[in-house]
């Protein structure tokens, strides 16, 4: 029997203010005067130093790695710490500043907190697909619990670039491709990292990435150039940043792309204009690691003295590792070329952010050993960790009601994947701990215990080109020396003998995340061989997938009885894809990034536009907007997700047929679930503007609701949408409605939905 979802955390988050963190008056007056007197007292070498942000410790994320750091440190040249945690760790080189320095400024400690900080949860693609944004704010809050307890004070979270191109490996760090819905998201997270309030000392600093317009990178290979119209920016890239910045977000991280032949670390329209002056942004801005010495590369300079000065001069306040700022910005300040002025002001807004985290008035606040043996992987975590993947998991296809599985017979578990641990928690999965995340048989065993025959063979290595395994390193991929061949033979032998053939197949946590793009985005040759070797024992066959981004996935629908898309979907991995399975947990997932049927489709996205000779299914039709050799569609459209249950959908019913502007239009509609369990479902509101000064999209999100539905019970599902919420750029590049003639849709999808007209009038 299907369970009924537990509809709320049993960690509750208390209510945030639209702007987090928010300084009042009082506030503000008593930090400038502290921040007055601090810098009245600090030489221009000081003030350089609080630029600068050297990495320490566990990881190296980036080409350099930093030197004589506690030197520098006790010289004043250091204002900030990368990759150093652990109370203990953070302790001693916070002792170096605020002990050993003429004016004992304590550093900040940053970390690339992604999904989580030692209890892992799904990739952020995989949370974005719950569409559940008290729950993913809820991992923000505990990944800030965590990380906080562990030394940490920043970290560089929610990466809200919108992405349309899944060969590019980042695509698994945002919230996919839908500007509304991202949006959404970042707020989210920036509350739940930021809190109201530093003074629990159990929040810390978000920091926005990737600015901007990083998803954008021709070809999806990282790092590469971006070059788009102002209008795209604004209509669909920028919102995410924006929101983010609304809520309140401390901090914001430079991107590496260029942007319109500027790299945006030294990119002032970017930076200054439309960061500061346009969205009133007060925080600090820190590159990318060594963003500042790679625009040397792009063409914006000969040496770093050259590159420093663009990138001050365009509003970057830190400089992430590379140490253009502390090599070269007094120098620049004795030619002439760069104003004392300058640097006061970059320094101001880092003193402003120690100051905010209560650093001035506790350095050690963040570095409490028996709080972090208290705090890290408590059970409730990793609770919520389970439901949270649970919530991620997408069913894309379910023929004859394969799933979900009896625990009774026998079941073939398969494949590379199926007795992991470290691809479990997938890429940026920082200082999360893989030895201890739950593997799919694990977790297979621990539900159906001794009721269920479970036959394993591992059946293939991830990968076996030889390419593959010297770009990712053999360590990362943990392959088994036998032959492909005997491992399949090994693996039929164990589906022959059972009634179910389950494969969990996918890439590797190295094949997606930074530095990751992929020409190709099928399963590996390898694991498809066996897939297919598989197939032809005429058992039925589930698909769990483990990735980091859509798939070309064609063979595998057409071939496979029942498929779950999990992503990477952290510690507790095994647990949550069991209670899928095993129907302890009826999946509501749905995708937030299209699934194309083939590579040669990308970038395919929804809420594309119309050409003048638009493609409207019949093949035929030669002189239309179409391939040769495939159909425009994609596999999985935009918001698909299937359930164990059905739903169905009456029409749409309208308030009005036309509306004015500061008028509300009611849409309801009334949805039934239909099937034999109980289920969640995912409503999802589109519009369309037929006509505009420009064109429009064939369809835009608007909202959603998810609704729980016993078996056989009726809902009836209200929006309401207004004039506001039709804005557009328009001719003239102003944010604004037009009237007009407008389609709404509702369904359980981008592709599935239905629709009515009504009107925007003056």
């Amino acid at each position: 029997m299907l369970r009924k979802p537990i509809l709320l955390f049993m960690l509750m988050v208390s209510a945030s203010s639209a702007f987090s963190q928010a300084v009042s008056p009082a506030q503000q007056k008593k930090m400038d005067a502290f921040i007055n007197n601090l810098m009245s007292k600090m030489t221009l070498d000081e003030k350089i130093g609080q630029l600068n942000q050297v990495s320490v410790g566990f990881d190296v994320t980036g080409p350099i790695v930093s030197k004589n750091v506690n030197e520098n440190i006790e010289k004043g040249n250091v204002g900030a710490v990368l990759n150093t945690y652990t109370p203990d760790a953070v302790r001693k080189l916070q002792q170096i500043a605020v002990e050993h320095t003429r004016l004992k400024i304590p550093l900040l400690f940053g970390y690339d907190v992604i999904h989580g900080h030692k209890t892992i949860f799904p990739i952020p693609l995989g949370l974005a697909s719950s569409w559940d944004l008290d729950m993913i704010k809820q991992t923000a809050t505990i990944a800030a619990q965590e990380a906080s307890a562990d030394g940490i004070n920043w970290v560089f979270s929610p990466m809200v670039d919108i992405a349309r191109d899944p060969r590019w490996g980042r695509i698994a760090e945002g919230s996919g491709e839908d500007t509304w819905l991202g949006s959404q998201i970042a707020k989210a997270m920036v509350q739940g990292y930021q809190g109201d309030t530093y003074l629990n000392n159990d929040k810390v600093m978000a920091c926005v990435k990737h600015f901007a317009l990083y998803g954008a990178v021709e070809a999806g290979r990282d790092y590469n150039t971006v070059d788009m119209s102002e209008r795209r920016m604004f209509q669909d890239y920028l919102p995410p940043y924006k929101a983010a910045v609304d809520a309140g977000a401390g901090s914001v991280m430079s991107s590496f792309n260029e942007i319109n032949g500027v790299p945006a670390s030294g990119n002032k329209w970017l930076m200054t204009d439309l960061l500061r002056k346009k969205w009133g942004f007060n925080g600090f801005v820190v590159t990318d690691y060594t963003a500042i010495n790679e625009m040397i590369m792009h063409g914006m300079g000969e040496t770093t003295y050259d590159v420093a000065k663009v990138a001050l001069d365009a509003g970057i306040d830190m400089d992430m590792v590379g140490e253009a700022f502390l090599d070269n910005l007094k120098q620049l300040v004795k030619d002439g070329k760069v104003q004392p002025s300058q640097i006061d002001i970059a320094c101001r807004r880092v003193l402003e952010a120690k100051y905010k985290l209560g650093l001035f008035a506790d350095p050690y606040r963040y570095c409490n050993d028996e709080r972090a043996q208290k705090t890290i992987m408590k059970p409730e975590f990793l609770e919520a960790a389970t439901e949270a993947a649970k919530r991620s998991i997408v069913l894309l296809k379910n023929s004859n009601n394969t799933l979900p599985l009896k625990t009774t017979g026998s079941i073939a578990l398969i494949g590379p994947l199926a007795d992991d641990h470290r691809d479990m928690i997938g890429p940026w999965s920082g200082a999360g701990d893989w030895q201890k995340s739950v593997s799919v048989l694990e977790g297979i065993k621990k539900l159906a215990g001794n009721q269920v025959q479970i036959n394993y063979a591992k059946g293939a290595n991830i990968t076996n080109d030889d390419w593959m395994i010297k770009r990712l390193g053999a360590d990362q991929l943990n392959n088994d020396a036998r032959p492909a061949n005997e491992m399949i033979d090994e693996a039929v032998n164990a589906a022959k003998k059972s009634d179910i053939i389950v494969a969990v197949v996918g890439e590797s946590y190295g094949m997606s995340g930074e530095a990751a793009s992929r020409s190709e985005i099928g399963i590996p040759s390898a694991q498809e061989d066996l897939l297919k070797a598989l197939k032809a024992t005429g058992k039925p066959m589930v698909i769990i997938l483990m990735n980091g981004r859509p798939l070309t996935l064609k063979w595998e629908n057409d071939n496979a009885d029942a498929m779950l898309e999990t992503w990477f979907a952290g510690t507790e991995a095994g647990n949550a894809i069991a209670d899928v399975l095993f129907g302890e947990y009826n999946p509501s997932a749905k995708i937030t990034a299209t699934f194309p049927q083939d590579v040669g489709q990308i970038p395919l996205y929804y809420s594309h536009k119309n050409t003048g000779r638009p493609y409207q299914g019949d093949f035929t039709d030669r002189y239309k907007s179409r391939y040769l050799d495939i159909s425009n569609d994609p596999l999985y459209p935009f918001g698909f997700g299937l359930s164990y249950t059905t739903f169905t959908y009456g029409d749409v019913k309208l308030s009005s047929n036309t509306i004015k502007p500061g008028q509300l239009l009611q849409i309801s509609t009334t949805v039934t679930n239909t099937g034999k369990y109980d289920g969640t479902e995912i409503v999802q509101l589109y519009t369309r503007q037929m006509v505009g000064s420009v064109t429009r999209p064939v369809e835009e999100l608007k909202n959603f609701k998810k609704i729980f539905l016993k078996a056989g019970e009726s809902q009836v599902v209200n929006f309401t949408i207004s004039s506001a919420d039709l804005r557009f750029y328009d001719i003239n590049m102003k944010y604004t409605y037009e009237p007009g003639d407008f389609k709404v849709f509702v369904g359980t999808n981008s592709r599935d939905v239905k629709e009515a007209n009504f009107k925007l009038t003056n």
